[in-house]
């Protein structure tokens, strides 16, 4: 026994070794009922956001997160599959500390949206450990930003010349199916002079993504490149969070002071996810179908994106937009235009043409071009898209032979110079164009049409 002499703190820290120390008690609940892919559980109380695991009748844990409540209840979206899951099952809330392995180590690797590779490569070192991070954690205050002042070469003409890019913009790719978006987001992973790219391929056909890797990427641009898939057959819960895994990944690199290309296909999928969790826990549709959450969570997550605090790196990102039926006046496609940088638009009749990449001159739009590049080269665009816009305005007089040259001076110049503007936006798969053969290609057509200034360098 301790003795007598000890003053009364040693002596209770004497006995401190014959107390055990009390055992944590699991709250667990149990599963109510479940309605479609959203489950309600009651018995215990958990925040938004809060991993859950559901006990199936194997004794298998099934992942789940909080996305609502009601009352006592908890609606909860399972992560993956809930076959075998029944009536009054076991539900226990997890700790939210889970941590993500973000490090080098990913560059070449294909994840899933939780970072779990899929590539039949191996496990991931995780030397370097990160938790999932929100929008509103990552968030920077927009007087902090570093502006956008440098270009970002992509390796395409028609970009790089007429919709220049800067490091730190986000833009949309606008385009319907079939017009070869993938093929264009490939190219610009292999030309690109950003430092590391990362693809999210968020909902699309399983298919695309074993082909968007092999054909479009290839094995040069894997090197430098991480992707993140989460194809359409898996939950919405899964595709929201491989959207924002890609976004902490491109964070991750920006912090470190690189130059980022993040590709997005697509941000019209991550929309509809998010539509389907609101809708299953019983959010009204607002706009043809789409809840307010919806309008609310784009915003987040492409603010995520962007230049960092100034001495950082940059996240140039580029989202990919289905236009349904090639309507550019969808509810996705008109939000994501209205907090976007920028918009590439792809054109069907283009494509159908058998011109490639199909980019859409006239109806695409770089905001931050001024801030990037000199005033002859605005001119020269401007130039390039008037002659464009002449010549489509008057296509139809011409094909009939209705026009009779000479009519117009300005039709006269759009219709000689046509094909030589068409063939400038064209560009073979397999060949990079970069920023200063771009220019060099545009003053030889400006050249040509007595628009002889020669730019400054680019900033």
């Amino acid at each position: 026994m301790p003795s007598t002499d000890l003053s009364l703190s040693e002596r209770l820290k004497s006995y401190q070794s014959f107390t055990a120390p009390a055992v944590e008690p699991v709250v667990e609940g149990r599963l109510l009922r479940v309605i479609g892919l959203t489950m309600e559980a009651v018995g215990f109380h958990a925040a938004i956001g809060c991993p859950c695991s559901v006990i199936d009748d194997h004794g298998e844990e099934l992942e789940a997160e909080v996305v609502g409540f009601s009352g006592d209840k908890l609606f909860l979206m399972p992560v993956k599959s809930i076959q075998g899951v029944r009536s009054g099952a076991r539900v226990i809330p997890q700790k939210t500390d889970k941590k993500l392995i973000i490090n080098q180590h990913l560059l070449g690797r294909v994840i899933d949206g939780l970072g779990q590779p899929i590539d039949d490569l191996g496990s991931i070192p995780n030397d370097d450990l990160a938790p999932i991070k929100s929008a509103e954690q990552t968030r920077i205050n927009p007087l902090q930003r570093a502006p956008i002042v440098e270009v970002l070469d992509v390796g395409i003409r028609a970009i790089n010349a007429l919709i220049p890019v800067g490091k730190g913009q986000r833009l949309g790719l606008f385009a319907g199916s079939g017009v070869g978006k993938s093929v264009l987001l490939g190219m610009m992973t292999r030309f690109t002079t950003a430092d590391v790219v990362v693809v999210g391929l968020i909902g699309e056909r399983g298919r695309e993504v074993k082909e968007f890797i092999e054909h479009s990427l290839g094995e040069e641009g894997l090197k430098r490149a991480v992707v993140v898939a989460s194809p359409a057959d898996e939950s919405p819960l899964m595709r929201l969070r491989a959207s924002q895994l890609a976004s902490q990944i491109a964070e991750y690199y920006r912090d470190q002071g690189k130059d980022v290309l993040l590709l997005m296909d697509s941000l019209t999928r991550y929309a509809q996810a998010q539509r389907e969790i609101a809708l299953a826990i019983g959010e009204p549709p607002a706009t043809k179908g789409y809840p307010p959450s919806v309008f609310a969570k784009l915003p987040q997550l492409v603010e995520r994106a962007g230049n960092g605090k100034v001495g950082s790196g940059s996240i140039t990102a580029f989202y990919t937009v289905l236009t349904e039926g090639d309507d550019l006046q969808d509810p996705i496609a008109d939000s994501a235009r209205a907090i976007l940088d920028g918009h590439v638009v792809l054109s069907r009749q283009l494509a159908e043409s058998g011109i490639y990449p199909a980019i859409d001159v006239e109806m695409s739009i770089s905001r931050v071009m001024t801030s990037i590049v000199d005033k002859t080269h605005i001119k020269w665009l401007q130039r390039f898209k008037q002659l464009l816009a002449n010549y489509y305005k008057n296509r139809d007089l011409i094909n009939i032979g209705a026009y009779i040259k000479g009519s117009d001076n300005e039709v006269d110049l759009a219709l000689e110079y046509f094909p030589r503007l068409q063939q400038f936006i064209q560009q073979d798969i397999s060949d990079a164009v970069y920023c200063d053969v771009s220019l060099l290609e545009l003053r030889s057509i400006m050249d040509a049409l007595c628009v002889p200034e020669k730019p400054a360098a680019s900033k």
